[in-house]
């Protein structure tokens, strides 16, 4: 393989077998200037592009993502271990949110405000911000990258992607398949966190739009800060999951199972802390317990697969050491527990009764496929825990009572509540976090806004002199102005 000038490269492993596939050269600082250096001339040509072309070019994206369908979800399966259905929805998902925001292009010029005076006209024009640097995580690479990408260049920003660097062929390939758009509009580079830092500290870009942990979205905001650029950052979750005694429980559970284990668990949103009320816990865990030991675990490339890998090693023994502390301070194992296999990093679906409110697996984001439960003896109680976090992205509720979704709508305190369907996200609608879970939003006409700049142009077609100019002293009132 052709090496760069720094000789380095990103080892990608296929978590199912713990194989490297392929070494992908990281970008240097030489790169990093000659990219952004690009973007920013595309940036000037895309300005003169009519919100009808951009939409054109949007769809086109979409058809082309549409039709390698196959090919960048046995990518994604590959270096990711997402099982392949999963993965081929989420492309997509990626496919629909260009068509979303394609439209949107068509209409997002900008509004006219009241006037001051009655011949005059205010104008709020929506501009791009420039170069937007989008940082993006390996769960869900496409789908989260167009998340960013989509409403980004919509805007009228030039764009310059780092994938993780634990998947970054699929975003290669997606790279490789848009067309329509402006030399250097959209680039990519590689690398983990040096790479990014330098990105979100380059002088020629103007915003960044990153996910991933908490702690690493406080080193990307102080970066951001300190050069008063635009941030937008969706930091993850340790979403909780509500289910009230007014439901059926074997629907509940699998929605609760599904929620907790789509991904192995890997998802910003999935549910990580279960709050079930005294009356139907113990059907909730049994329920539970006969689902995920239905479920299949093994090879992510086989359709009938449902429960892949987890990413790496070093994600898998987090799992591990939630658990163990969890079992440690006298929490019950009903299921799983412990790896799976003899090759790759994986880790049976788990779940726990009689956990501590303060234990990890209860506080921390825990990112793999384990369903610990608590019960609780009201709503209160459990709107109370839910909040309990230094985080709120999501959260989940089951009831049938209309009265109970409206206190749970109005006491969550999360960037999206989802009651009796979980994780349904809507191009539509923002997604975002409140508290630590992150600052902006994605998605929706706020997901446009966040990549937008507003100017209010003041037009007065008169040149006259103002009554209340200068100078004050006349004694007849006249300079003043009633606002």
């Amino acid at each position: 393989m052709k090496t760069n000038e720094t000789g380095r490269f990103l080892s990608v492993v296929n978590p199912a077998t713990g194989e490297e596939i392929e070494k992908v050269p990281v970008s240097t600082p030489g790169e990093i200037d000659v990219t952004v250096g690009a973007a920013r001339r595309g940036l000037e040509e895309w300005r003169g592009v009519s919100g009808l072309e951009r939409a054109e070019v949007f769809h086109g994206i979409s058809r082309v993502l549409r039709e390698n369908a196959d090919e960048l979800a046995g990518i994604m399966t590959r270096e990711g271990g997402k099982p392949y259905v999963e993965n081929h929805d989420e492309v997509g998902w990626a496919a629909a949110c260009f068509d979303y925001y394609g439209e949107l292009a068509r209409d997002s010029v900008g509004y006219l405000p009241a006037p001051i005076e009655p011949q005059q006209l205010a104008l709020v024009v929506k501009e791009p911000v420039g170069v937007v640097a989008c940082i993006v995580p390996w769960n869900y690479p496409l789908l989260l990258a167009a998340w960013k990408l989509a409403p980004a260049l919509a805007a009228g920003n030039a764009v310059v992607l780092k994938p993780s660097e634990e998947t970054p062929l699929a975003t290669r390939r997606m790279a490789e398949l848009i067309a329509g758009l402006p030399d250097g509009l959209l680039r990519v580079l590689y690398g983990a966190g040096d790479v990014g830092d330098a990105l979100v500290r380059h002088p020629g870009v103007d915003m960044v739009a990153f996910t991933g942990s908490q702690a690493t979205g406080k080193k990307v905001g102080r970066a951001a800060a300190e050069r008063l650029i635009r941030a937008n950052l969706e930091l993850g979750g340790k979403d909780p999951f509500i289910v009230c005694d007014d439901v059926d429980v074997e629907v509940a559970a699998q929605g609760a199972v599904w929620a907790a284990c789509l991904n192995a668990g890997q998802v910003c949103t999935s549910a990580e802390r279960f709050y079930v009320m005294e009356g139907v816990a113990k059907d909730f865990v049994e329920a539970s317990r006969e689902h995920v030991e239905s479920l299949n675990i093994g090879d992510p490339m086989d359709e009938q697969t449902d429960i892949g890998p987890l990413i790496n090693a070093p994600g898998r023994a987090k799992v591990e050491r939630h658990v163990g502390e969890a079992l440690g301070r006298g929490a019950k194992l009903i299921a799983g527990g412990e790896r799976w296999g003899e090759k790759g990093f994986y880790y049976k679906p788990t779940i726990l009764t009689g956990v501590e409110p303060g234990t990890a697996v209860m506080s921390e984001e825990t990112f793999g496929p384990v369903v610990p439960v608590q019960e609780v003896s009201s709503l209160d109680e459990a709107i109370e825990m839910a909040n309990s976090v230094p985080y709120g992205l999501g959260a989940n509720v089951y009831t049938r009572d209309f009265e109970n979704m409206l206190r749970c709508m109005r006491g969550l305190r999360a960037g999206t509540v989802w009651i009796n369907d979980p994780l349904t996200d809507n191009d539509a609608a923002p997604f975002g976090g409140q508290k630590g879970s992150g600052i902006g939003r994605e998605l929706g006409r706020e997901g446009l806004e966040a990549f937008q700049e507003s100017k209010h142009v003041h037009i007065d077609p008169k040149v006259e002199k103002k009554e209340w100019w200068y100078p004050y002293g006349k004694g007849d009132g006249s300079g003043q102005r009633l606002m």
